[in-house]
């Protein structure tokens, strides 16, 4: 049994050797922009608009992503200081324990991060996937600092939706080929060499969402794959938001409760998971919202198809009583 057991190990091993780089943290690397935000060190860049423009705040996906697939909305620093960070446990973000990631964690840091850079104005949000079910859930607990919001196919507002989005996902999570997939992953973060000690598990669980996002049978994308970019993902962050309660969950719903100002719903055409039909029932529990499909776009439509997308928060953004017409 040792010899077989060897004799399957060993070649894999040898056949996931290799370089395996993962980029430095904040922590690490002094030369990527970042700011000290609620006790830990943010990867935050700013885009300055013209001066006294008012400020959009882009929230990413995840919990655990980054915001490189979402740079596509630093274009709108012609008329808005664009705001990206990395959420606390994410992206290229200070690591941080398990107690720091919840839904109070990081509803406490986004409002570090607006007093941070716009504590006297009514700001946007722009949140993709995880980050529209953290910017509504933060509409419940300070409506009034928010002008306006852009949420760009939210996987979930509440528990049961939760319940449903992972009884879907699971078809994503299986077969020979993801479990072969998991395999040599598992090996190549094996021996991953830093920068850091979290590297290793940041890679392993970075490539497996991927994996989840690129099945061939995944809505997330058009059919060729799942491409946007990232610099690198937050396993704890991943994890620690899965074993969240529902109380908690539902607690995002609240946001669409109690906010009445203007909401704009995107989704993707390609995506029938998450996409226009879920999006229409988010829609109906806001007050005042529209939805726009972008056209040849999947999950993540900004990187798919940012042309369509940018024209269409543009023109919501330009409505009586957005950011310019204050």
């Amino acid at each position: 049994m040792l010899t077989i057991g060897l004799g399957v190990f060993v070649p894999l091993w040898i056949g996931t050797r290799g370089d395996h780089p993962i980029p430095a943290l904040v922590t690490g690397d002094p030369a990527l922009p970042a700011a000290q935000i609620a006790g830990h060190r943010l990867h935050l860049r700013i885009h300055d608009g013209p001066a006294g423009a008012p400020t959009v705040i882009v929230l990413h996906g995840g919990p655990g992503g980054d915001f490189r697939s979402l740079q596509g909305l630093a274009d709108l620093s012609d008329a808005y200081h664009v705001v990206f960070y990395d959420q606390r446990g994410a992206g290229l973000s200070e690591r941080v324990p398990a107690d720091f990631l919840t839904l109070d964690g990081y509803l406490q840091e986004l409002a570090a991060v607006i007093d941070h850079i716009a504590p006297n104005e009514r700001i946007t949000l722009i949140g993709h996937s995880w980050g529209a079910m953290l910017a509504v859930a933060y509409l419940g607990v300070d409506p009034a600092h928010v002008d306006r919001a852009v949420l760009i196919e939210p996987g979930y507002l509440d528990a049961v939706g939760r319940d449903l989005w992972q009884d879907e996902a699971q078809q994503f999570m299986s077969g020979l080929s993801y479990v072969s997939t998991t395999v040599l992953t598992g090996f190549r973060a094996a021996q991953v060499d830093g920068p850091d000690p979290y590297a290793p598990d940041d890679f392993l669980i970075g490539r497996m969402v991927r994996a989840f996002a690129s099945h061939p049978d995944n809505p997330y994308h058009c059919g060729d794959g799942y491409d946007a970019p990232a610099w690198r993902f937050g396993a704890q962050a991943n994890a620690s938001w899965d074993a969240v309660d529902a109380a908690d969950v539902d607690r995002i719903a609240r946001g669409a409760e109690t906010y009445g100002g203007p909401v704009l719903l995107m989704a993707g055409a390609c995506n029938d998971w998450i996409g226009a039909e879920l999006q229409a029932q988010h829609r109906e529990r806001f007050s005042e919202a529209d939805l726009v499909v972008v056209r040849e776009a999947g999950h993540d439509l900004l990187w798919d198809n940012p042309h369509a997308a940018l024209s269409a928060i543009r023109d919501f953004l330009r409505q009586p009583g957005a950011g310019l017409h204050h």
